[in-house]
């Protein structure tokens, strides 16, 4: 079996290498006490995308700290008048929710779908931080000069759960049935969606990004996605004599540490020989979560498509579902 990482014995013990806050609990309310504040003013605009199945809406909503975020919006036709099953999707880093069509299958079986545009990326959600337009990338270290609580994947977070909630409010939804899902900055989101909104039924997360950063440099991987952790270091901090503080500081945004939050039933998706988002940092996520869960292991992929695993998260969201 190729070795990337840890064997897969010792991968299912690990518990991370990054240091918690001490106050993260405190933190994490204080920010939902900020999310409960936040007026969601949630604006349906029609899409100039509309099929025979579905009915489909830019939906935006506003997020904390005014934020005005935008979520794809996709509903069935046939039931919209029956509450029915919601799928809440993330995208991968620095990209947009993507198109309409690829979001049809689950439509197609009665499910609606809300897809995100993460603040300041490649979609048409606003970065309010003092800039117009988009952001691009660099967010894990965006606002790791500043007070924790304006760090950006804070209110990216909280946007998270936000579009949970939001789905659970729409008549048409079944609340009780709300699921999210996506692959790698996308599996980190649906972490955190379904630990900050623990309503969240079941949740599928595909090499989640985001977690145990120091793990991450530890074995020379912070580049590709993580390379804003060494440009950070080499700029701001050559000699590492904040390491300890900053790795500290970085684990307020750490999904590991939000892991033992959640409620809903999980899927993982793991490749063994991903060197984007190594399966140790992943396991130090997926070991702390206290609901029922299971690990569907690709030994000889890295952070690239997983053949079947599209089909079998369709099965775990839709009973009924079979997969010859």
């Amino acid at each position: 079996m190729p070795l990337l990482d840890m064997p897969v014995h010792e991968l299912h013990k690990y518990q991370g290498s990054s240091p918690k806050p001490a106050d993260f609990e405190a933190y994490w309310e204080r920010a939902l006490a900020e999310l409960n504040a936040t007026e969601a003013n949630v604006e349906l605009v029609p899409s100039a995308f509309q099929p025979a199945s579905a009915q489909c809406f830019d939906l935006y909503f506003t997020g904390v700290r005014g934020a005005r975020i935008h979520a794809k919006y996709l509903r069935p036709r046939q039931s919209v008048q029956q509450p029915h099953p919601a799928v809440v999707m993330f995208h991968g880093y620095s990209a947009s929710s993507g198109d309409w069509a690829d979001k049809l299958s689950f439509v197609s079986l009665g499910y609606s779908v809300l897809a995100l545009d993460v603040r300041g990326q490649g979609g048409y959600s606003e970065d309010t931080g003092g800039v117009e337009g988009t952001t691009h990338n660099g967010h894990i270290v965006r606002g790791l000069d500043g007070e924790a609580d304006n760090m950006l994947f804070r209110h990216i977070f909280l946007d998270t759960a936000q579009l949970a909630r939001i789905a659970m409010e729409l008549p048409e939804v079944d609340a009780n049935e709300v699921y999210a899902t996506g692959w790698s900055q996308g599996g980190a989101l649906t972490i955190a969606c379904a630990a900050l909104e623990p309503r969240v039924k079941k949740l599928a997360p595909v090499y989640p990004f985001l977690s145990d950063y120091r793990r991450v440099y530890e074995m020379d991987l912070a580049k590709d996605a993580y390379a804003e952790l060494r440009t950070y270091f080499r700029h701001f901090d050559p000699q590492h004599k904040r390491e300890e503080e900053i790795f500290t500081k970085l684990g307020y945004i750490d999904i590991q540490f939000l892991a033992e939050r959640i409620r809903g039933e999980v899927l993982l998706g793991v490749g063994l020989s991903d060197s984007i988002c190594p399966p140790s940092t992943q396991f130090a996520a997926y070991n702390k979560i206290q609901s029922p869960k299971r690990v569907e292991i690709y030994p000889d992929f890295g952070h690239e498509g997983l053949p079947g695993l599209h089909d079998q998260i369709m099965n775990f969201f839709v009973p009924g579902s079979t997969n010859d």
